[in-house]
């Protein structure tokens, strides 16, 4: 059965590989990542506009509440940016994308309806933040993907203004973007206007209605985290590096909920959602790999499993657990094949429950610093309770649900070396 399982996996590898790989996967990852710094200041000046507010701070909850609307709730007219330069960077090798970065930001601005405020006694056309925000980051992605492959071909066919040898290459690359500036820039309005007919009234409204909600409905379920957790961690047992695989495609699902929990926290209005990125990340900190790391040092009798402890344990604190998955090893190993693929569903349904009972407050949206030690990698989640759920799962859950295969193992290695000797 072993040998079978195996063989499977070893048969849809290069596939599921390749997925992880793809251009467009990397784009989006990419992109996300490079959001991280903005996302987290933005969280970051969230809770302290809210506790800034509280104790009557007035004019510093102002100064955040402006850092968080020019943050997160720009997210999407950063995303517009990013996802148009990342796809050219991957399709072209002699273009860094930002000419396609700007030109993808620009169609994305033509394509937001604008409103009108007064100003100076006068009225004044003004972009909603609306559509910059969490609602509209679904559309800056399409849009961004679009514009850097439609800039990508149009550079690959050479339908551009090529300078002479000479001319600084400052130049050149300013008049080489200027056709695809103008012929995409034409396609955006022209998208926009036929939008503007119809019932929907824009792009963004479109593609909230149709795609944004339906897969923010399906992806914030329980039953949609479990069923990514489970498939990440048995690519990983499988040595696929499954959170390359999936976690590009839930991110913007779960970042968007996130996003929503953080306006609402800022409003002092009850969070509209238990799951997101944040409850993902905290819940499921390290792989609790933790509590492998900690039976390790604690229990095992194997001078095998002693030392792996001793060298795992310092980056497990800080949830960097690839020493212990690769030096037990966890993947292929059948003798942890159940705790490794189902010990962090079992934690994300605990945290659920524990959630759902009153005893833990729901997350606030904010996103964790990855690298942080363990309790404080969680204080971002807006309660203290979140940080004893972590201590919970991590020092606690983890090692009981690792201790009866980990026994077993190291009762083996224990052998192993007694007949060695």
């Amino acid at each position: 059965m072993k040998e079978k399982i195996s063989a499977f996996f070893e048969k849809i590898s290069p596939t599921l590989n390749r997925i992880g790989n793809n251009v467009y996967l990397q784009t989006i990852m990419g992109a996300m990542m490079a959001l991280l710094g903005p996302i987290i200041l933005g969280s970051f000046a969230t809770l302290g506009a809210v506790y800034a507010t509280q104790y009557k701070l007035t004019a510093i909850a102002t100064l955040l509440a402006t850092v968080s609307t020019l943050t997160i709730g720009s997210m999407a007219l950063y995303l517009s940016f990013l996802m148009a330069k990342y796809l050219v960077q991957n399709l072209l090798k002699d273009d860094d994308g930002t000419a396609a970065g700007i030109i993808s930001l620009m169609s994305f601005l033509i394509m937001t309806p604008l409103g009108s405020i007064k100003a100076s006694g006068s009225v004044v056309s003004a972009i909603p933040t609306t559509w910059l925000s969490s609602q509209g980051v679904f559309s800056a992605m399409i849009i961004g993907l679009l514009v850097g492959r439609a800039y990508a071909y149009i550079k690959e066919h050479g339908w551009t203004i090529k300078m002479p040898q000479g001319v600084p290459p400052m130049v050149s690359q300013a008049f080489a973007s200027l056709i695809p500036a103008v012929l995409i820039g034409i396609v955006a309005a022209a998208v926009s206007f036929g939008f503007s007919l119809t019932s929907w009234k824009s792009f963004h409204e479109m593609v909230f209605s149709l795609i944004q909600t339906p897969l923010s409905n399906i992806g914030g379920s329980i039953w949609a985290m479990i069923a990514v957790t489970l498939l990440m961690q048995i690519l990983w047992f499988f040595g696929i590096h499954g959170t390359n695989v999936l976690l590009p495609l839930v991110t913007p699902i779960w970042l968007a909920l996130d996003m929503q929990n953080l306006a609402a926290f800022k409003a002092g209005k009850a969070v509209p959602n238990m799951f997101g990125l944040a409850f993902f990340n905290v819940v499921t900190w390290g792989g609790t790999a933790l509590g492998l790391v900690l039976l390790m040092l604690f229990v095992a009798k194997s001078k095998r499993y002693k030392e792996l402890g001793k060298i795992s344990i310092v980056p497990a604190i800080f949830g960097i657990t690839e020493p212990i998955i690769f030096g037990t090893p966890l993947v292929l190993n059948f003798d942890f094949i159940f705790p490794f693929i189902t010990n962090n569903t079992i934690a994300i349904v605990v945290a659920m429950l524990a959630t759902k009972l009153g005893i833990v407050a729901e997350f606030t949206g904010a996103q964790a610093v990855f690298g942080l030690p363990l309790g404080f990698h969680a204080m971002i989640g807006g309660h203290i309770s979140i940080v004893f759920l972590q201590l919970f799962i991590q020092l606690i859950l983890s090692p009981i649900l690792w201790f009866p295969w980990f026994k077993r193992a190291d009762k083996k290695a224990l052998l192993a070396e007694t007949q060695e000797v």
